[in-house]
């Protein structure tokens, strides 16, 4: 601090205790996940009931379905990441919600392919908006010395939401028929946009840079710091309140450069594999001759993995930084290319290696959307980690896509699981390569002009 009546945001923030308005943040952002996820995976698990009713004579036919959602994710990552960093995180993710809800609820609609297809795009341009601003957000109140465990411990809630699609499929689709999904991802999707309009706070230090809010961040203050001495005479400051508008090349500079082209890489394969495993293998396990409801609930072993594989890795991150996730996509390899030999082997050994696919597949995920929320400046974190996604759509587009054309080819379940291992094959020397660049930043390694400057945007 400058003087006794100026007050450094960031550092109010990064040495305040977790206060129960912290958990707050974190426990309604972790619903607010659930139900995105949910809305994420619906598709992957109505898929096999949608070939059935509407007589498609390919499984490949899926295909444009699956990449609709992440291609519209892929523009509405920056576009609401953009929105969030300008007019405030609770709006943007607001408005994700209930775009994502809308037209979730919208797929009942569909009667052919294309339909389909259309609405999940647009489904997929609320998704992309929600997780940077979360991410974001649940960054700005997490303490320092917890931040990567919050922040995982808040974007579990997807994988959670993610898994739920294959119990309720089980249940109710027989029943109901594949349209039960829908129904249900659009009525929660408007409850978290009721949620997020009451119970979640907007951005402090989104308003300790922006005139005519100075008594909502005295009011937020606090909340994050109870004990806290304010007065009339007290001004406010953040960090990085130096950067007054977000420009693309900023992602590039600073130091920036290796931390945005490696997030972007390890982005971009992970989610290449997470959607192809994702969206594919309820399909893939009901064509080995497996109950749907059955293989819906395999899917869902899935998700287990990723939820404990999340909180684990967070609390590593907190304790060790970057180092240990590393090994994470040559584990993946192995696990991911093992599934489709154990379908036909075991069902104990298949639940180990859904359960263990989970805490890397989707663990690697959790990491690096942490890393990327702690890794940029307050000032344009929603638009960087908007962009990471953005990215990273490359992938998730390309991954269930390419797994339409695999199986078109009526490839083996056994090549078509070797062929989902293949971008961790890419992952994995550039997540050794990350481990320099976050020590340079994080943990002492780098000159140290650039060690205060990254610790300044943290």
């Amino acid at each position: 601090m400058a003087n006794a009546n100026v007050i450094d945001v960031t550092s109010v923030v990064d040495e305040a205790k977790v206060t129960s308005f912290t958990l707050r943040v974190i426990v309604v952002a972790a619903f607010i996940m659930f139900l995105d996820g949910f809305d994420i995976n619906n598709i992957g698990y109505a898929a096999p009931a949608i070939i059935k009713s509407w007589h498609l004579s390919s499984r490949a036919a899926m295909g444009p379905v699956f990449g609709a959602s992440p291609f519209g994710i892929l523009l509405g990552a920056p576009l609401l990441g953009y929105i969030g960093d300008r007019y405030g995180r609770k709006k943007a993710i607001t408005i994700s919600c209930l775009l994502f809800s809308l037209f979730t609820w919208a797929a009942v609609l569909a009667t052919n392919v294309t339909e389909l297809a259309a609405v999940r795009f647009l489904c997929g341009i609320g998704i992309g908006g929600v997780m940077p601003n979360i991410i974001a957000l649940g960054s700005e109140y997490a303490p320092k010395r917890n931040r990567a465990t919050l922040v995982v411990a808040m974007i579990s809630g997807i994988g959670i939401g993610a898994g739920m699609p294959g119990p309720v499929a089980a249940w109710l689709i027989p029943a109901h028929g594949w349209k039960i999904l829908f129904h249900v991802g659009g009525v929660i999707g408007v409850l978290a946009a009721i949620l997020c309009m009451v119970a979640l706070p907007e951005s402090i230090k989104y308003y300790s840079v922006r005139e005519g809010c100075r008594e909502k961040v005295m009011k937020l203050l606090r909340k994050v710091e109870p004990g806290i001495h304010l007065d009339a005479a007290t001004t406010f400051s953040v960090h990085d309140e130096k950067y007054t508008s977000f420009r693309f090349v900023q992602l590039f500079r600073d130091g920036l450069a290796p931390v945005t082209i490696c997030l972007w890489i390890l982005f971009a394969t992970n989610l290449m594999c997470y959607y192809f495993l994702f969206n594919w293998t309820p399909t893939l396990l009901s064509s080995a001759n497996m109950p749907l409801s059955k293989a819906a609930l395999f899917t869902s072993v899935i998700q287990v993995g990723g939820v404990i594989g999340g909180w684990t890795i967070g609390y590593l991150i907190d304790r060790f930084g970057y180092t240990p996730v590393a090994i994470l996509p040559f584990a993946g390899i192995i696990v991911v290319g093992s599934i489709g030999y154990l379908v036909f082997f075991s069902g104990t050994l298949l639940s180990i290696a859904m359960f263990l696919s989970g805490f890397t597949v989707l663990g690697f995920n959790y990491a690096t959307n942490a890393v990327a929320g702690m890794m940029y400046p307050t000032a344009f974190r929603s638009n960087a980690t908007g962009w990471c996604f953005a990215i990273g759509r490359a992938g998730s587009v390309t991954g269930p896509v390419l797994g339409g054309l695999l199986v078109g080819m009526n490839m083996s379940v056994q090549h078509l699981y070797l062929c989902a291992a293949i971008p961790y094959v890419i992952a994995a020397p550039v997540g050794l390569y990350f481990i320099h660049v976050y020590r340079a930043r994080f943990m002492g390694t780098a000159p140290a002009a650039a060690s205060s400057q990254a610790a300044a945007r943290t």
